[in-house]
């Protein structure tokens, strides 16, 4: 490349990319490299926070980080990579308006992160809805929130029941998170429903395996279990989703339930867009083969200028405690992966060796409603309003930068002495209905023919009269 600065490009703002380039930019000497982020979204999203925003406890802004304010050395491209031919360090980029257009860099950051993972099931693609982004998590409280409106205006029946039916696929930490957030957040709107009782309301969690929340001891999932049974929450474990035509919910077990809302928490995937158009080589399971110290390649290969981390990558777990030998995707390896990658990049752009990432799982804290929730680390196991502390305190530290972390406190702090938030904006997806129902239109204009067919139709009357 004839520019001697070398350009580093960053592909995907969320957890490892914006990590990446936040600590960059605390590394980098000025004029040292130029760093460009490239992502459709303006911001990161804190995914862990999801099921409280889909329950109202949490305010949809307070959970994302805008790159702009906090990437002021970097620049922030509003678009997709769509290809990358990394034999050529040429990038394509297509931006949210605009036409695609060559990028060249020196090193590349793959941290384009996930999506859910489906399967060819009837029904799933048109009626469920996923828990990975901001725009899902507001889509399900406001679905939510306006079912129980169409519900209270009808009488028993089976289109109130299945308007105050929730269906959870997926019995890991997003799945159990948002389904106990969801059937708390139901039972704090029935004391605005006078029409509508806590028998009315049906939670079910589909789970294929015997077991749910893997990351804890069998004994904290037991009793999350027995908290959800209590709770009038349904779990149904060995059992499938086989359907899902018109809302209707089949299960292997040969039960139907009809539902207006189906969130898929089933598993997640490597971003396809960014892995199937590059020439970066990739695991059987569709991710970016990484190596220990964070850049692309095998044990006995590197793939020079490449790094990848986060959830699109295939990272060595050095613990021994990741399955098939990689580290989970979660937030906790995709944050630590990103701030290790940026040190190995500066590392090597000087000339230094780059290190190895280990970080052994800390634990799990999971938030199942106000004042309830589970944590595990380790043999330790905690239940109850003590884990929700925990999980309150741990992901309020974890939050990314002071001003983020300041909104979701002061939110907190709020919802203690006012309530959780449940006011229903999904009008939001169509803010012009009320301008379109009232607006005037021009009057259709008058043709020829009609002066016409008046003045015969008057002359007509007029003989008529005489005779």
């Amino acid at each position: 490349m004839t520019n001697t600065v070398p350009k580093i490009l960053i592909v995907g703002g969320g957890y490892a990319g914006f990590y990446t380039a936040w600590k960059l930019e605390k590394l980098l000497r000025k004029g040292e490299a130029e760093v460009t982020v490239v992502d459709p979204l303006p911001y990161m999203t804190y995914q862990p926070f999801l099921p409280e925003v889909s329950a109202g406890s949490i305010e949809a802004r307070h959970s994302v980080v805008a790159l702009r304010r906090h990437l002021k050395r970097s620049t922030v491209i509003a678009g997709k990579v769509t290809g990358i031919e990394h034999a050529k360090r040429v990038a394509t980029i297509t931006p949210i308006a605009g036409s695609p257009y060559q990028f060249e860099y020196d090193q590349i950051v793959v941290t384009a992160g996930a999506v859910s993972r489906t399967f060819p099931i009837p029904g799933i693609a048109d009626n469920a809805i996923g828990l990975k982004t901001i725009e899902e998590a507001v889509a399900i409280r406001d679905r939510l929130m306006s079912n129980f409106d169409k519900a209270s205006t009808l009488p028993p029946g089976p289109e109130r029941d299945r308007l105050l039916t929730v269906v959870v696929v997926g019995g890991g930490f997003a799945g159990i998170e948002v389904f106990a957030e969801l059937r708390s957040a139901a039972s704090a709107l029935l004391k605005f429903y006078p029409q509508l009782t806590f028998e009315d309301t049906h939670f079910h969690l589909i789970e294929a395996m015997g077991r749910i929340m893997p990351e804890v001891s069998m004994k904290t999932a037991e009793w999350v279990l027995k908290d959800l049974a209590k709770r009038g929450a349904n779990v149904h474990l060995d059992t499938q989703v086989t359907g899902a035509v018109g809302g209707n919910i089949e299960l292997s077990t040969g039960e139907t339930l009809p539902s207006d809302l189906i969130i898929w928490t089933a598993g997640v995937m490597a971003n396809p867009t960014v892995v199937r158009g590059s020439d970066l080589p990739v695991e059987q399971r569709g991710r970016i083969l990484t190596r220990p110290d964070l850049r692309v390649g095998t044990e006995d290969e590197v793939v020079e200028g490449a790094w990848a981390a986060g959830d699109v990558s295939a990272v060595p777990d050095l613990t021994g405690g990741g399955v098939g030998g990689y580290c989970v995707p979660n937030a906790q390896h995709a944050v630590r992966e990103g701030k290790l990658l940026a040190k190995n990049l500066v590392a090597v752009l000087r000339g230094e060796l780059p290190h190895e990432y280990f970080h052994k799982n800390l634990g799990a804290v999971a938030g199942l409603g106000l004042y309830n929730g589970a944590f595990q680390s380790g043999k330790i196991g905690l239940t109850g309003f003590i884990a929700w502390l925990a999980h309150r305190g741990y992901h309020g530290l974890a939050m990314p930068t002071w001003e983020r972390k300041w909104r979701v406190l002061w939110g907190w702090w709020n919802n203690l002495w006012l309530g959780r938030d449940m006011v229903n904006l999904s009008t939001v997806q169509n803010p012009r209905y009320v301008f379109e129902e009232f607006a005037a239109r021009p009057r259709p204009a008058q043709t020829a023919e009609k002066p016409a067919a008046a003045k015969k139709s008057a002359a007509t009357e007029k003989v008529g009269a005489k005779g």
